[in-house]
């Protein structure tokens, strides 16, 4: 990217904001080299790294970097088997530190399962190193001072050290206090050369004996090292350079651990680097609330509601910027002052931003073009050492442009053709502006010639623009109209300001037709454009009308499903509450029915006890049924009259009905058993044949037989508890007192679930394993009360 179009534009004000908000020294350095790239591959994967992070921020609170200083000349300084002093080692285990506290933190990110578009990839990079991590953190603070931890020996030493200076200090106290003191210019111990001193008086210097260090600047004054702790101090100074030479070691050490390890250390440090400068990306972003662009490869720039970066944000005005879709010529025309070249320095600086990866302050969904070259000529370009005028320098800076410029390039012209007579001025730029247009390059230029006003009109892929301005303030509203030339507003600025009508009438006569014609037109223009403003406003409260109407709509709609659908379930529960009612009462019929077949009367078959159970039992309504089950049961009632036959719906048994009962009850004949039935639970049907009712009996009369044996074994277990439930009822019906049931040792589950069976049914009486000789725990004697 030509590195004048960034000074003009001012890229660096954008790369020092983003810089504050770093806290490393590689991320500072990537802010400082922030470039804008033409590969498309680049800036999608910077694009999404700033996406990621700025989702982090969102929901983590940032990528946890601390501060940390430049590393890399510590580990060439191992390179070449040097050692390191405590603070490079501090700085080196910082890095370490960081390195797992970040690793974690993205583990974590991956547990609560958060996508990344790019940043996982950074994480699998770093190494963590975490026995020299525990080392580095155990032996040296954060300032390089090596702890007491670092190693047994110091520690020893260290306490050595300790216990010294507290025997000199109780000795040479008692010079400082008491008669000794007179002795003394002030009464304190101090330290010279390393060693600890008093200040004696000049008089006094042979009192204390010892050695001299020491003397003030008058002379007066001695520090003298008492001859009583002269021994002390040599103690102390030779344990003092102990302590030296074990720290020396200690670094020597750490020095030589590390230095394994220099290519994964420098790749940790770059990549905290790396996340830093991601963070301050996100950060700046969340400042001037950007969004993230998408790429248009064809070079289709659509900025949405678009904001200069470096204007503050109450006084920025927001504007909607396109070229390269429909028209690769954008001309802007408009009062001075009225914000034409901040426009062109928008679309400009957004751009840059947007191939330098970041997030550019506009609305969501905002498009940005993938331009090779980016070239701008605006502001006074006038060079006195070069003794140019602005019309030569501005000349001069085009012509350059214009032997650079290619199809894939991006060109912003400030007052094209300005600085020379007005008729020239207006046919050069129009010729530069074929002459780009020719080349293929995109452009957009701001001018004050009426000429090009109908430029944008007469060349194809070109379009007007302008900035409107507020005839009733006399104040320019910064915003930018697509479509829409500017027009002068000369006539009624002087008019509003007071100016004679007649002189302006004159005025407006001395203008040529052309210029008349061309003010006429743009101003019903501008007519028609408020007009289809108002229109669309008008259009977007009926569509926001329409939208609210049809949400309620909807709403409404599925409130009503779900009521239906509650309806529907509640009208099935209380079916199914009716059939276990039923089914009670049933069980009760069969038992009488029971009784009274073992009492020896005749007339009650078998079969027919063993299917109204079965039919009773398959009653239950099931929620997941078709709704057209209710609608045909509906269509199958029909008027009832005495000797129709019908179907007792809630036994599953036919009948004859007898008499009506009242208006919801029937009294039917269900073989020897007198019913009152619900008109509900009555279905009419037709008479059965007397042949076939016949030959039914002979079948079932076949069936009759009852083995006093059941046997399972082989069976599942469902199918197994449901023979042994209609086993039950066929032998107590056929009188037996009681019966054996087969099923096998196996692993237990069948024999589990047919005692459980038993236990529940009241006509089980007592029941228990087989005689060993019968076949023991693997069949069940069951004896009926």
């Amino acid at each position: 990217m030509d590195s004048k179009i960034l000074a003009t534009l001012e890229f660096s004000k954008i790369k020092q904001a983003i810089e504050q908000y770093t806290v490393s020294a590689l991320g500072k350095q990537m802010s400082r080299q922030l470039v804008p790239t033409a590969d498309q591959a680049t800036i999608q994967r910077a694009l999404d790294e700033t996406k990621d992070a700025a989702d982090i921020l969102r929901l983590k609170g940032a990528i946890p970097v601390p501060q940390l200083e430049n590393i890399r000349p510590h580990m060439k300084r191992l390179v070449i088997g040097a050692t390191l002093n405590g603070l490079e080692l501090a700085q080196i285990g910082r890095v370490l530190r960081a390195t797992a506290e970040v690793d974690r933190f993205f583990t974590d990110l991956r547990g609560a399962e958060i996508d990344l578009r790019q940043l996982y990839h950074w994480q699998d990079e770093l190494a963590t190193l975490t026995s020299l991590t525990r080392r580095l953190r155990v032996s040296l603070e954060d300032d390089g001072h090596v702890t007491d931890d670092a190693s047994t020996k110091l520690k020893g030493i260290r306490n050595g050290i300790q216990q010294l200076e507290g025997q000199i200090r109780e000795r040479m106290g008692s010079f400082t206090r008491g008669k000794q003191a007179k002795y003394l210019s002030e009464p304190i111990i101090t330290i010279r050369n390393e060693r600890y001193v008093i200040p004696v008086k000049q008089e006094y210097r042979s009192h204390f004996g010892g050695v001299v260090h020491d003397q003030s600047a008058t002379g007066l004054t001695l520090f003298i090292e008492p001859q009583s702790v002269l021994d002390l101090n040599n103690r102390l100074r030779q344990r003092q350079v102990e302590e030296r030479q074990e720290v020396q070691r200690l670094l020597a050490e750490l020095s030589n651990e590390l230095a394994p390890y220099q290519t994964e250390i420098i790749q940790n440090a770059d990549i905290l680097g790396h996340l830093d400068f991601a963070n301050a990306k996100a950060r700046y972003a969340k400042a001037i609330k950007a969004t993230e662009p998408l790429l248009d490869d064809a070079n289709h720039v659509n900025l949405r509601q678009a904001r200069h970066p470096l204007i503050a944000a109450d006084k920025v005005v927001a504007n909607d910027i396109s070229i390269g879709e429909n028209f690769q010529a954008v001309v802007i025309t408009g009062p001075n002052t009225g914000g034409k070249t901040i426009t062109l320095k928008t679309i400009g600086l957004l751009q840059l931003m947007a191939q330098a990866g970041l997030f550019i302050p506009a609305n969501e969904e905002s498009h940005v073009g993938i331009f090779a070259d980016i070239f701008a000529d605006i502001g006074d370009e006038q060079s006195i050492e070069q003794n140019l005028s602005t019309f030569s320098a501005h000349m001069s800076n085009i012509v350059t442009i214009l032997k650079r410029i290619d199809g894939k390039s991006l060109v912003l012209l400030d007052e094209v053709g300005a600085g020379t007579d007005p008729q020239e001025g207006a046919a050069l730029a129009i010729s530069i502006l074929d002459r780009i247009g020719t080349i293929g390059s995109y452009v957009m230029a701001t001018t004050h010639y009426p000429e090009l006003k109908a430029y944008g009109y007469n060349r194809p892929n070109t379009i007007n623009a302008s900035m409107e301005f507020d005839v009733e303030t006399l104040q320019p509203t910064y915003r930018l109209l697509m479509g829409v030339p500017g027009r002068s507003n000369a006539f009624d600025i002087a008019l509003r300001l007071g100016l004679d009508p007649l002189v302006i009438s004159q005025s407006k006569s001395l203008m040529s037709d052309d210029s008349q014609d061309l003010n006429n037109m743009i101003t019903d223009l501008e007519n028609q454009r408020k007009a289809a403003q108002k229109e669309y406003h008008e259009a977007q409260v009926t569509l926001q009308k329409a939208t609210e109407l049809y949400d309620d709509l909807e709403s409404a709609s599925r409130e009503f499903f779900n009521a239906r659908q509650t309806q529907l379930d509640k009208a099935k529960d209380q079916a199914n509450e009716i059939v276990n009612k039923a089914q009670k009462e049933s069980n009760q019929i069969i038992h009488e029915l029971r009784q009274l077949q073992l009492s020896g009367q005749a007339g009650v078959k078998e079969h027919q006890l063993i299917a109204a159970k079965t039919d009773l039992e398959n009653l239950k309504q099931n929620k997941a049924l078709a709704k057209n089950k209710v609608l045909r049961h509906e269509k199958n009632k029909q008027a009832l009259k005495v000797g129709d036959d019908v179907l007792v719906t809630t036994y599953g048994q036919h009948g004859v009905l007898l008499q009506q009962l009242d208006k919801k009850y029937w009294e039917v004949q269900v073989g020897i058993i007198k019913l009152k039935v619900k008109v509900s639970d009555l279905e009419k049907t037709k008479a059965e044949a007397p042949q076939k009712q016949k030959q039914h009996t002979t079948t079932i009369h076949a069936t009759n037989r009852v083995n006093p044996t059941l046997d399972l074994r082989g069976e599942r277990y469902e199918n197994a508890l449901a023979k042994v439930d209609r086993y039950i009822d066929s032998a107590l019906l056929a009188g037996y007192p009681q019966v054996t049931i087969v099923h096998g040792k196996g692993t237990g589950v069948l024999r589990q679930g047919i005692t459980s069976y038993l236990q529940g049914n009241r006509q089980v009486k007592k029941f228990a394993f087989a005689p060993a000789n019968a076949g023991g725990n693997g069949a069940t004697v069951v004896t009926f009360k």
